[in-house]
């Protein structure tokens, strides 16, 4: 992006309060944002600086904060740079407003964070089950969550020894001890 490019940029940003910003390259923008700010910049970006694609939202668990992070990745074609809005919210309860009016692929995204973190986006179409569609327990993405705890728990270490894991032990390959056994 030219220099004049990034001046009427970054003086485009102003027009939104409470907005912190750092450039970290001619192409690469951080924006920390309040979350009730939050769509206020997406509408400035997708329609007045074309930041049309919406490549990821992504998550944070910061649960010394109490709050989860939300940094929304937007791309412009035409300025050919990436804006990263950082916003954060509080864990409990873990509801944010949906941005699916203003991209409509933050759905998909949305209903990601919902599954792996616990979050609930309001206005979001379909807050449903679509990759742990037979998971229980907790959301696997938060740091309280202990993996190996939960696997200990559900599955013993004997249960699975197929026929073709056998034969990979006899020729020195595969796993041979336990977890806890190497510790």
């Amino acid at each position: 992006m030219n220099k004049e490019l990034m001046t009427w940029l970054d003086s485009l940003l102003q027009e939104v309060e409470g907005i912190e910003v750092r450039r970290k390259s001619s192409r690469r923008l951080r924006v920390d944002v309040d979350a009730d700010a939050l769509p206020a910049l997406l509408e400035l970006l997708r329609g007045r600086a074309s930041y049309l694609h919406l490549s990821a939202i992504s998550c944070v668990d910061w649960p010394d904060d109490g709050e989860f992070e939300l940094v929304y990745h937007v791309w412009s074609y035409e300025m050919q740079s990436l804006v990263s809005a950082h916003t954060r919210i509080p864990r409990d309860p873990g509801v944010y407003i949906s941005v699916y009016d203003i991209y409509t692929p933050a759905a998909f995204f949305e209903r990601d964070i919902h599954e792996m973190f616990g979050l609930f986006f309001e206005g979001s179409p379909d807050m449903s089950k679509f990759i742990l569609t037979e998971w229980d327990g907790p959301p696997p993405m938060r740091k309280e969550f202990d993996s190996e705890a939960f696997v200990n728990q559900t599955f013993s270490w004997e249960q699975y020894h197929p026929q073709w894991l056998k034969e990979l032990e006899e020729q020195g390959g595969g796993i041979t001890s336990r977890p806890e056994d190497v510790r």
